[in-house]
């Protein structure tokens, strides 16, 4: 049984959302009487996820470029910005004819997660097969989708940069069979780090705790290969919540191991900037990454 009904995005609709797991196989997933938290009292912010679904939005067919960019809220793993990192950012690559889905994914501070530290993961990359799986109906080219991440959102797309696999050529569902890898990523003042001295302790603690094989495990600079896919890094220098150090270092593995990247760290900006509006020059990091994706289709 199939997570999605194809048949329910409209073909020149701009949004619907679809679960990523069929009802009742949640994998890791125990039913501990929680609810999701909805806030909106500023920003939409969702807690204790319990159905992981994807948010699709497709550009109109006659801008279409083939491009798809899975985007992944922040919030420290106990949360997600859900509109402020997600949505508000998935409507300006829909201005640019790229594909936009937001990943709802789950959070390790849920009781309802069997191993908290494996299900963003899974989610993250259940998201990419599904996204790839259903590529030709959603006009969207299967080697062109990317992952991008904010804050810890950016920490589970530096993940599935450094994580993905094949595929399980033996699974009986069809989704699982494909490949998970990022064909690009975009991390905005990620967190990279959760063994150096400037990592972020929140983000770290509710994923792994204090286990120091998954500390290292997933700790991405030091996961990088050359398999890893083009980066392109965001961070303003002031930042105190995650220190640019995070992407700097990201940005050494990379360029250690030759795989692509580009870096911009802005003079001011601090933590949790999402598009940059009325932060002054940092306003135009979006479009300095939209050039930076277009030089990849050269």
């Amino acid at each position: 049984m199939l997570a999605v009904i194809v048949a329910t995005i409209p073909v020149n609709g701009q949004f619907c959302k679809v679960n990523l797991y069929p009802e009742g196989a949640i994998p890791n997933y125990m039913d501990a009487g929680e609810s999701e938290q909805w806030d909106s009292t500023d920003i939409v912010r969702v807690g204790l996820v319990q159905m992981p679904d994807i948010a699709v939005f497709l550009p109109s067919k006659k801008s279409r470029t083939g491009e798809a960019v899975i985007i992944c809220p922040g919030g420290g793993y106990h949360r997600l910005s859900y509109d402020w990192e997600g949505e508000d950012v998935a409507k300006f690559w829909n201005s640019k004819g790229i594909a936009a889905i937001v990943l709802k994914y789950r959070l390790p501070v849920s009781k309802a997660q069997a191993e908290p530290w494996k299900s963003p993961l899974m989610d993250a990359k259940r998201a990419m097969r599904m996204v790839r799986y259903h590529a030709p109906e959603w006009g969207i080219d299967p080697h062109r989708i990317g992952i991008m991440g904010f804050s810890a959102g950016g920490h589970l797309a530096s993940s599935l940069s450094t994580h993905f696999d094949t595929g399980d050529p033996g699974a009986q569902d069809p989704i699982e069979r494909v490949s998970s890898r990022p064909d690009f990523a975009i991390l905005v003042y990620p967190v990279i780090t959760f063994t150096g001295d400037f990592q972020h302790s929140g983000s770290r603690k509710a994923l792994v705790g204090e286990n120091v094989e998954l500390m290292e495990y997933f700790s991405s600079e030091l996961q990088v290969t050359p398999e890893t896919p083009p980066t392109f890094l965001v961070h303003a220098a002031d930042d105190r919540g995650v220190p640019p150090e995070n992407s700097i270092v990201y940005f050494q593995a990379l360029q250690k191991n030759k795989v692509p990247v580009e870096m911009h760290i802005y003079p001011q900006g601090g933590h949790g900037f999402s598009l940059g509006i009325g932060k002054g020059h940092l306003a135009e990091w979006p479009e300095r990454a939209y050039v930076w994706l277009e030089s990849l289709r050269e």
